[in-house]
């Protein structure tokens, strides 16, 4: 698999790992504690298997984008958190921001 594979896999983990970390109630609750730990040594092993290849700034900042972006769609939809024009519109810069540092990437 490519490193941008695994880049990606690696911030489609941490979305669930970083969404399931309001289910555990502060680790109270078994089962989302364990799939909360699943996803976050899936998303660290694919991020490590990321940057053998990718910049660890790129490899990084990409990473921590699409958990954030992902993070935030999930709460939206999911944790009635707010979806106003300003969150959207920053919310867009983010992806715009990921895409450019791909294709600025070696």
């Amino acid at each position: 698999m490519t490193a941008w594979f695994y880049l990606i896999l690696a911030g489609v983990l941490e979305i669930g790992f970083a969404s399931m970390l309001k289910l555990t109630e502060n680790f109270t609750k078994l089962i989302p504690s364990l799939i909360f730990i699943v996803f976050a040594i899936g998303s660290f092993y694919s991020l490590t298997k990321a940057v053998e290849s990718i910049p660890i700034g790129t490899a990084y900042a990409i990473w921590t984008g699409i958990g954030a972006f992902g993070t935030i769609v999930i709460g939206i939809l999911f944790y009635k958190e707010p979806a106003s024009m300003m969150r959207l519109f920053f919310l867009f810069t983010l992806i715009a921001s990921i895409i450019g540092l791909k294709l600025v990437s070696n």
